[in-house]
C-alpha cells in the first residue's frame, strides 16, 4: 500500500509547483493570439469555392521581450498548402507579414 501511494505522489515531487508558463512564454502566447485573431478575420473575408478544408497550424519564436516571429502553415491532411510568416510586436500590438 505504501508503494502504491508513493507511486501516485512521486510525479508531484518532481514537478515544481511554482511554474508560471504565462510569464515565461508571454511574448509567444500574445503573438500567437494576435496572429490567430488577424488570420481568422482575413480568412473569413476570403470566399473560396474550394471544398478541401484547410487547417492552419501556428508556431511562434521569441526574438526579444517585445518581438516574435509567427509561422502559419495551412494543411489539408498531410499536404502543406501554404506557409506564411509574420513579425509581431507585442508591445505595440502590430503585425507585419513577411514576404519572401
Amino acid at each position: 500500500m505504501k508503494k502504491f501511494i508513493a507511486l501516485i505522489l512521486f510525479p508531484f515531487l518532481i514537478i515544481p509547483f511554482g511554474t508560471r508558463a504565462n510569464e515565461n512564454f508571454s511574448v509567444e502566447i500574445e503573438a500567437l493570439t494576435l496572429v490567430m485573431e488577424q488570420y481568422k478575420k482575413d480568412t473569413e473575408s476570403l470566399v473560396e469555392l474550394n471544398i478541401e478544408d484547410k487547417k492552419p497550424s501556428y508556431m511562434a519564436l521569441k526574438q526579444d521581450e517585445c518581438n516574435a516571429t509567427v509561422e502559419v502553415t495551412e494543411k489539408t491532411g498531410l499536404e502543406v498548402v501554404n506557409t506564411e510568416y509574420f513579425d509581431v510586436n507585442v508591445c505595440l500590438k502590430e503585425i507585419y507579414k513577411i514576404i519572401n
